[in-house]
């Protein structure tokens, strides 16, 4: 396969192909990463670029036993991942896209919630409390009661105090108000965690990892404040930096509006390495792939007069141009050019002056037989022929 060939044939259809694939592959990344599904995607992808390899070297048992085992793969995938299948789609949220929202709440309670985790990391008492945004955490913590109330400092007391029968787990704020105490978060199961992190730190990790809840932790041990939100980790030191940090997770937040040039331009260059690495890893696949893939082109060749009688010359046209639409696989139609392609016509039976001959695909030259001519222009061509003086 000659791959210069199709790389100075890449069409706007082919870049917008592989920017979309790469978007979709990078937003596979953020949300899976970090978890067991992510070493279950590598280990698909590798068996992927086996099959890929195995099918274009001609391993024949091979690729039988891979194109049989797929549809079990396709099976596995929606069992064992269909609680993020489920996320992903519901991340796709149509209302973001028009731009409607939740209606703004008030944020009157965020003085007192935050003058109350400081309060309760002086005495250590320790505390795990989710705050909801725009992706649903329902389906994501187990167990837990359901209750309503606002979370005012004495709730908050009642609720995390060591005698209390709910202290035991995290309370859930949805849009203010206080919706579900004494529930369990989803552990992280990564590996490269510091080690004083207990329990509560890697629930609220593992919550981040799934959905975009913000999720605030006090420590029992060290009677420290921590943020978790979009897989990272935030220590607070001052009221200030916490109450801004709920105020941003609120509807009554206004987000801010950028350009469309600033937002493709924040989109590439943050996380660029990785993004970086994804798009390489697209393009060369695309590369893998494009040669099979039907293809059409149009080329200019030149055209060639054959068995001209002895006593006549071609007048006109001298330099004749035929435009041609080849369709075949893009591996055999990116090969064609001017140098190994050519139009010519037979004039062996030719007269003295002007004559009209029809244009077809058993007129026309090319390096191999894979191609199929779909349209030439001119369709006719008129050849006017003159005796040697």
């Amino acid at each position: 396969m000659n791959l210069w060939a199709i790389l100075s044939n890449i069409r706007l259809p082919d870049m917008l192909d592989i920017l979309f694939i790469t978007i979709i592959a990078y937003q596979f990344y953020v949300w899976f990463w970090g978890t067991q599904a992510f070493k279950a995607i590598v280990g698909i992808v590798a068996l992927s670029g086996v099959f890929i390899i195995a099918n274009a070297w001609g391993l024949f048992l091979t690729t039988w036993v891979f194109q049989i085992l797929w549809q079990v793969f396709v099976i596995l995938l929606i069992i064992l991942f269909q609680k993020e299948i489920r996320q992903i789609l519901e991340r796709f949220n149509p209302l973001k896209i028009f731009g409607i929202r939740q209606e703004s709440i008030s944020n009157d309670w965020i003085p007192g919630l935050v003058n109350w985790a400081f309060a309760a990391a002086k005495k250590k008492l320790g505390a795990v409390i989710v705050f909801e945004r725009s992706e649903r955490v329902f389906d994501l913590i187990t167990k837990g009661i359901v209750m309503e109330c606002d979370p005012l400092p004495e709730i908050l007391y009642s609720i995390f105090n060591k005698e209390s029968p709910l202290h035991d787990g995290g309370i859930l704020i949805s849009n203010g108000k206080i919706i579900k105490t004494s529930c369990y978060l989803p552990l992280s199961v990564r590996e490269d965690l510091p080690q004083e992190w207990g329990t509560r730190h890697r629930a609220a990790l593992g919550l981040s990892e799934q959905c975009d809840a913000g999720v605030l932790i006090v420590s029992e041990e060290r009677g420290e404040i921590s943020v978790f939100m979009n897989k990272t980790i935030q220590k607070i030191e001052d009221p200030e930096a916490l109450s801004t940090l709920l105020a941003g997770m609120t509807p009554e937040q206004k987000e801010q509006h950028h350009s469309i040039k600033e937002t493709i331009k924040f989109w590439f260059t943050r996380r660029y390495k990785i993004k970086a690495i994804i798009f390489t890893a697209v393009f060369v696949l695309w590369l893998v792939l494009a040669g099979q893939q039907n293809f059409e082109r149009e080329i200019e060749i030149s055209m060639r007069y054959k068995n001209i009688p002895a006593n006549l010359v071609v007048a006109q046209p001298l330099d004749q141009k035929i435009i041609i639409t080849c369709r075949g696989l893009r591996k055999d139609v990116s090969l064609l050019n001017e140098n190994n392609s050519n139009a010519f016509m037979e004039l062996l039976s030719a007269q003295p002056g002007v004559s009209s001959y029809n244009m077809n695909p058993r007129n026309i030259n090319l390096p191999n037989n894979r191609v199929q001519v779909v349209n030439i222009t001119p369709s006719k061509v008129e050849i006017t022929l003159v005796k040697k003086e």
